[in-house]
């Protein structure tokens, strides 16, 4: 669920960016909701990026868990 989670902020990070720099405004739903500076998207971006990143690791290791078997630490 993080890593779901990460990417649709790493998405609307990147659209509000790419919407301030080449545009007149931000792109996404984020911008409905709070008006942030450009390089305020890129901060949304990084923590969707370790979101994912975080989420990602967290279901491999318990995959991990999972194959060694009960009992196994």
């Amino acid at each position: 669920m993080r890593g779901f989670l990460g990417f649709i902020f790493m998405i609307q990070g990147a659209m509000g960016f790419i919407g301030q720099t080449f545009s007149d405004r931000a792109w996404g739903v984020l911008p409905h909701f709070v008006d942030l500076p450009a390089v305020a998207y890129l901060g949304v971006f990084a923590a969707g990026a370790a979101l994912a990143v975080w989420g990602e690791a967290d279901r491999k290791r318990k995959q991990n868990q999972q194959q060694a078997g009960p009992g196994a630490s």
